[in-house]
């Protein structure tokens, strides 16, 4: 089976924190599951280095956007990379390749009569004299009356024209701006009202689209979809590929999304391989991303792919809630968050993946604290996995040498471990990684009971198969640790592999043979409860 998984691409215009982290974290433990078990997959995203927001930068640090742009690429490699992030590809929108890729797809839907032209009213600042992209007028939401931008109210999700905000104004001068007729393309949204309404209800009756993307998409559906402009006066972006509009530039909701596609066949040109492997009907295909993004993966896309035509639709939307910093909303103007560079910088990479996963906004938001964090790292991570690990091989190699001793292992753990594959990754599939997770540490709180009921300090001199039996069933249970945690906490269930002498993990039930030479190290450090006041303090919270 071949299995797509696509994340958000982040805006190269500032750097990522924890909410990125969140909303991102779940493809690569899907990317990694996936692969462990043996299935074909190919897991892409990139920077968008095309749009509104990187100009804005540029414009406030008054540098060019390749300077912004670029900067905050690098930051994105080096940091998923750091934090362990296993993408296929990850690319950037402001790659030839992208923008060759866009301008096909825009081309074939003109050629199929759904783009169009038409002449319409747009936000125009006789101050900054020129037509304002939509992310340059703000306002008020006429939804929800909370302070939106012209493309998108965040507060309520709806999917604005600049138009209908009340009390608009220019983001750049502050005046009112006034509305003067221009031409655009447009998209014929409107055509694919039946087939997108198909398109979720069997998702919601199948139970692969999280909750959210379902309740969101009927909304709009409900409401009857409109014809989108596709096209805007931008400075920077994908040009139109139609003579005499070459100045207008592809407008990002069309254009971004349409990076999971000209990814793809990037991906297949550098290695060699069929990307259409991975966009037929039976595929399945995971997208990655946070609540903002949802009308974007299961109306927009979803409706370039059905005029595109014979490519495969989301079957997996795993659309993430949003997070808060210390019960407060995060706000990158003001400072208030918890940058990914600082937390890559301070905490062990698997510390993080763990208490994001553990903490996950899957169903409703999440609240980031730093003495929850704290106490998952010294509480779970170091307390009942580190600790397991290390004072069941530490024993091995003051009693036996650092030699597996023989022995039979517990049935019920037998029994446990290999029903944790199933059931493990079944919930992963489901994209429910937080219960997946939880399942598997509340194995190990289960061995760690085990290994203290047995005592095998005593019994190595007053029953020594009982406590050959005993170490043999732990080392067992770390064995199969490796593997299942393989996905969310790489970093760690690497060295595991390394202490036991295991090549590769596998999606499977496994024992280490008697005999085999160990090693052991110290998996985590004890996090110091004086770093819970010195973040806050950063966080300026007293």
């Amino acid at each position: 089976m071949a299995v797509f998984i696509g994340g958000a691409w982040p805006y190269a215009n500032g750097s990522l924190h924890l909410g990125h982290v969140s909303s991102l974290l779940p493809g690569d433990v899907l990317a990694r599951y996936f692969r462990i078990k043996g299935e074909k997959v190919l897991y892409v995203s990139g920077s968008d280095c095309n749009g509104t927001p990187i100009a804005i930068r540029a414009s406030q640090e008054g540098k060019n956007v390749e300077e912004i742009t670029d900067y905050y690429h690098d930051e994105f490699v080096k940091c998923f990379n750091k934090l362990g992030f296993t993408y296929d590809l990850y690319t950037r929108t402001d790659h030839e390749y992208h923008h060759k890729a866009v301008k096909d797809i825009f081309k074939d839907l003109v050629e199929k009569d759904l783009i169009y032209r038409k002449k319409v009213d747009q936000s125009y600042c006789n101050e900054c004299h020129q037509f304002l992209p939509d992310r340059y007028v703000e306002g008020i939401c006429p939804h929800c009356r909370s302070e939106a931008r012209g493309d998108q109210c965040d507060h309520c999700s709806s999917i604005l024209d600049p138009l209908e905000l009340l009390d608009r104004r220019c983001k750049l001068c502050g005046l009112e701006p006034i509305i003067k007729e221009t031409e655009h393309f447009y998209f014929a949204l409107s055509k694919f009202q039946e087939e997108l309404s198909q398109l979720v209800e069997r998702a919601s009756q199948e139970g692969e689209w999280r909750r959210n993307a379902v309740m969101l998409t009927k909304r709009y559906l409900v409401e009857g979809l409109h014809d989108r402009a596709v096209t805007r006066d931008l400075s920077i972006g994908v040009s139109v590929p139609i003579t005499g509009y070459e100045d207008k530039k592809i407008y990002v909701w069309i254009e971004a999304v349409s990076g999971y596609l000209s990814a793809s066949k990037q991906w297949a040109d550098v290695t060699g391989h069929d990307w259409q492997d991975f966009w037929e009907r039976n595929v399945k295909s995971y997208y990655i991303h946070g609540k903002d993004n949802i009308p974007f993966h299961t109306i927009i896309w979803p409706a370039i792919l059905l005029g595109l035509e014979n490519l495969a639709l989301p079957s997996h939307i795993i659309s993430n809630e949003y997070v808060t910093i210390e019960q407060k909303k995060i706000s990158t103007s003001k400072n208030y968050a918890v940058w990914l560079p600082d937390l890559l910088d301070s905490f062990h990479p698997d510390t993080i993946r763990y208490y994001v996963t553990i903490n996950g906004p899957e169903t409703k938001d999440a609240n980031f604290s730093w003495q929850d964090f704290v106490h998952s790292h010294n509480g779970e991570l170091l307390g009942a996995y580190g600790n397991f690990v290390n004072r069941t091989l530490k024993f091995i190699g003051r009693a036996f040498n650092n030699k597996v001793p023989s022995g039979v292992i517990e049935p019920a753990f037998e029994d446990k471990l290999s029903h944790l594959y199933v059931s493990v990754g079944e919930k992963l599939e489901c994209g429910e990684l937080k219960s997946s997770i939880e399942e598997i540490f509340h194995c190990i709180r289960d061995a760690n009971k085990f290994f203290d009921a047995q005592k095998p300090w005593l019994a190595l001199n007053e029953d020594i198969t009982n406590c050959q039996n005993t170490l043999y069933t732990c080392v067992q249970i770390i064995a199969n640790l490796s593997n299942l945690l393989s996905p969310f906490l790489p970093f760690s269930a690497d060295q595991l592999r390394i202490f036991l002498g295991i090549c590769e993990p596998r999606w499977n039930y496994i024992e280490v043979d008697t005999g085999t030479t160990i090693t052991v190290e110290i998996l985590f450090e004890r996090i110091l409860p004086s770093v819970i006041e010195q973040q806050r303090n950063k966080l300026g919270l007293v």
